[in-house]
């Protein structure tokens, strides 16, 4: 089982790196519980938006509420998200994928160095 950051699916949605590409689809099509932060939702969405427009930000996170098990923001990963926020004073959005991870007891998939950087989480990237 894992979770999954943002920056997984920045490279998913958005490479021009034809391996990379390939790496995502590859990580996506394995056959095992996947998680996101509801965090994730939000800036796949946000980001989207931008990129995209509102039709494409509301299918894709469609989608990715039907292949992935979102995690709310509970007051537990709050607090979890804050110790680590304190920390290693990473961004918000970092400590919260951070706390979902932790709280599940999973991997998480990035290469974001404010997430690599925590010791007491597994991670692990598609290269």
């Amino acid at each position: 089982m894992k979770t999954y950051d943002t920056r997984f699916f920045f490279e998913h949605y958005y490479s021009n790196d034809d391996n990379i590409l390939k790496l995502t689809r590859n990580e996506l099509f394995i056959r095992e519980p996947k998680f996101i932060s509801s965090i994730v939702l939000h800036e796949i969405y946000k980001l989207t938006l931008e990129k995209e427009g509102r039709s494409v930000a509301e299918l894709r996170t469609k989608l990715l509420e039907k292949d992935f098990k979102v995690i709310a923001v509970t007051a537990k990963i709050a607090k979890i998200s804050a110790e680590y926020r304190h920390k290693y004073k990473i961004p918000l959005a970092d400590s919260i994928v951070v706390a979902t991870a932790k709280s599940l007891n999973v991997k998480c998939v990035t290469d974001d160095e404010h997430i690599t950087q925590i010791k007491e989480i597994r991670n692990s990237w598609i290269k």
